[in-house]
């Protein structure tokens, strides 16, 4: 299993504290839009260079995270 803190780090003084890929300035957030907007890993990888694997599993990892035991969405019924 992945430990999500040995690949994704905040700092107040990078992108206001925001969370990071590690000695990288590459928002988790921006990591997550490129998946959604339909890039595969390679295309990340290649687009960041100093991002690997583990980091974009890293990334989904605290997206779970985020969504089990942080936040809550009140959607409406379809």
């Amino acid at each position: 299993m992945i430990n999500i803190s040995d690949h994704i780090h905040s700092d107040p003084a990078i992108l206001f504290g925001k969370p990071v890929i590690k000695n990288t300035r590459i928002s988790v957030e921006l990591i997550l839009e490129k998946m959604a907007d339909g890039y595969t890993n390679e295309d990340i990888m290649s687009a960041y260079p100093s991002v690997n694997r583990e980091d974009l599993k890293a990334c989904l990892l605290f997206a779970s995270d985020a969504v089990k035991n942080e936040i809550n969405y009140h959607l409406a019924a379809s």
